[in-house]
């Protein structure tokens, strides 16, 4: 049987194959239409490939941007596209207008897992793929947690980040927790978000105290009327007391689906905990001092006017630490007020960060005949990227020491228990904890996490006896998630510790398997909605799902058990020695062969993709323990 590669995925599977995997989300969604003309704008729209090259045909051209012919008529339909993001600055103001006057809160939120949401090319194409499979009417569902602003704008469900609004682009950003008015409890992210310019008042914890004594005082020289000449300013900060509270995050991290299923927990998971009960909040954990753990906060200006600090108060960390991290290229995220402002992301997406445009060593050795794209043909242009890159570069390396900490605080390492060494066998237990009280983990999207043990043993010669938590070539573990391993190429890992929760579905002839977006669509061209057949509530799931978690509960321990049998000792000698991985892997990469046919956005390949994925997943723990 010949090796199969990533590419090759979809045409080994078959058509009717629905693979183990992931994230069984289809199943789960129900068609209902959440917007009216969703249905018509999904199946009118292009999909995502289609929107990317929608302008590459070379037809009437009078101009040419980044390599693509553009007619006149398409000319003035971006200059008209750019005056309207202007004024839609004016109901959405862009994080970038904030960074003026809070240039630390969006140092931190620009690298931020709230500032990727929207720019993930995972959910972009896993969103597209959900709608393209349920006709639309899973609506903005999804994409509505991952882009609040863009769905006020009533943006298309599905499209390339690179024609967003600004603002909607960036995701979770500073409007949508500080235009807030109402305490929305669980919503799953359905937020409307109080509109308004730079001038209009936003929503804080503390209430309009020190703005007031700011605008008074004459020392900062603000301007508080539109029009007028100064340093502009907001005019008010009403007090709201919930964006204080665990339950202020529980609007978008407890995420209940239309058929009653109960997608994330996390919000519900705290307040079962002693965290909860002790008035440890979301925000103790993870907008404080040190990431995962109540280590309170710091004391300083919440801003800087005109190179004056305001008086210091509480200020939260708006890292948001977590398990996902960027796959993306530099010069595009972080987020990056200059980045922005010299380049738009389809030119950024021209710079070649690894042939080392901008460095000494590249600059001083280019051949006369080296063709560079249009914006970045002068090397002064080049020189000032690269001073971003390594910008954002750093800002990301800060961001993964950050998550590298929240994660060791909810996930421990712990005991190695020998139970027996020798030519007759091995035999070990491996305990792994969670660290935390707040919470399981994963927690969330847990059936998204891959979290999982690489365990391998050797011997005194460094041979290989044992392998479990190995990959295959693909990038994935060797589950039942594994193509090689469905395909009979590689043996399954009986032995695999991995937290990854699974959702399985109920078969039409009975019985249950694991799904990939198994999603339940109906091929009649006016989508309906189809009723439960037993009661919900007695059940308290859907009949056709259940979700099969593999999490650790708070302060709780679970030990797997790894067992060398002598027939696998055979030629080699002690003492042996294990070495044990802990890894935090965002996303498994069996995922992208199931939603790689909408494309991935930002020009990116399946693979380059999932060795993203890979290469960021993080290793917690690395320890060798002798095994005697």
């Amino acid at each position: 049987m010949s090796r199969c590669s990533f590419q090759e995925v979809p045409k080994r599977l078959g058509a009717g194959l629905a693979l183990v995997g992931a994230v069984a989300l289809g199943l789960l969604f129900l068609n209902v239409s959440q917007a009216p003309h969703a249905a018509q704008e999904a199946a009118a729209a292009p999909t995502l490939p289609v929107l990317l090259a929608a302008h590459n045909s070379p037809g009437v051209a009078s101009g040419r941007v980044n390599n693509t012919y553009l007619s006149e008529a398409m000319i003035r339909q971006r200059a008209d596209s750019a005056h309207q993001r202007l004024m839609l600055e004016d109901r959405f103001p862009s994080a970038n207008t904030c960074a003026t006057c809070h240039p630390d809160h969006y140092r931190e939120w620009s690298v931020s897992q709230h500032s990727y949401a929207q720019l993930s090319p995972v959910f972009n194409a896993m969103h597209g793929t959900i709608l393209q499979l349920t006709n639309g009417t899973n609506g903005d569902f999804c994409i509505r947690c991952h882009t609040p602003v863009g769905m006020n704008l009533n943006e298309p469900e599905f499209m390339t980040n690179m024609d967003r609004h600004p603002t909607s682009r960036e995701g979770i950003t500073c409007i949508v927790c500080h235009r807030l008015e109402k305490p929305y409890g669980k919503v799953s992210g359905r937020l409307a978000i109080v509109e308004g310019d730079l001038f209009d008042p936003v929503f804080g914890p503390s209430g309009n105290a020190e703005l007031e004594r700011v605008i008074e005082s004459g020392d900062y020289n603000v301007n508080t009327e539109r029009g007028q000449s100064g340093r502009a300013i907001h005019t008010g900060v009403v007090r709201f007391a919930q964006i204080n509270t665990s339950a202020f995050c529980g609007a978008c991290h407890d995420v209940n689906l239309v058929n009653g299923f109960r997608l994330e927990e996390a919000f519900s998971e705290y307040k079962a905990t002693s965290a909860a009960r002790q008035g440890i909040s979301c925000q103790d954990c993870h907008m404080g001092k040190q990431p995962g753990v109540p280590s309170g906060y710091d004391e300083a200006p919440a801003a800087v006017v005109g190179g004056i600090p305001t008086r210091p108060r509480k200020r939260t960390n708006h890292m948001f630490a977590g398990p996902d991290y960027s796959i993306i290229h530099p010069g595009i995220f972080p987020h990056n007020v200059r980045a922005a402002e010299m380049a738009t992301i389809r030119e950024w997406l021209t710079f070649d960060v690894e042939q080392g445009w901008g460095t000494d060593a590249f600059e001083d050795n280019v051949p006369d005949d080296y063709a560079f794209p249009e914006r970045w043909k002068f090397a002064d242009d080049r020189y000032d990227a690269r001073d971003i890159i390594d910008e954002n570069q750093a800002l990301l390396d800060e961001a993964e020491t950050q998550r590298k900490a929240v994660l060791r605080a909810g996930y421990v390492l712990g005991d190695v228990d020998v139970e027996r060494a020798g030519p007759d066998g091995i035999a070990f237990k491996v305990e792994v904890r969670n660290g935390t009280n707040g919470h399981n983990v994963p927690t969330g999207f847990d059936a998204e996490r891959l979290v999982f043990l690489q365990v391998t043993v050797t011997d005194a010669d460094g041979k290989v006896v044992f392998a479990s938590g190995d990959r295959d070539p693909n990038g994935d573990v060797r589950d039942l998630h594994s193509l090689y391993v469905h395909n009979g190429e590689l043996k399954r890992d009986k032995y695999l510790f991995s937290l990854q929760s699974k959702f399985l579905t109920r078969m039409i002839r009975g019985g249950e398997r694991e799904q990939v977006l198994a999603v339940n669509y109906s091929p009649d061209p006016l989508p309906f909605l189809r009723p439960s057949t037993s009661s919900t509530v007695l059940l308290a799931r859907p009949v056709g799902v259940r979700k099969h978690r593999q999490t650790i509960a708070p302060l709780s321990s679970l030990w797997p058990r790894y067992e060398v049998s002598r027939k696998e000792l055979v030629g080699s000698r002690g003492p042996y020695t294990a070495n044990v991985k802990l890894i935090a892997q965002m996303i498994p990469v069996n995922l992208m062969s199931e939603i790689q046919h909408v494309g991935f956005d930002f020009f990116m390949s399946p693979r380059e993709v999932a060795d993203g994925i890979v290469e960021g997943a993080p290793i917690l723990y690395d320890r060798d323990v002798p095994l005697r």
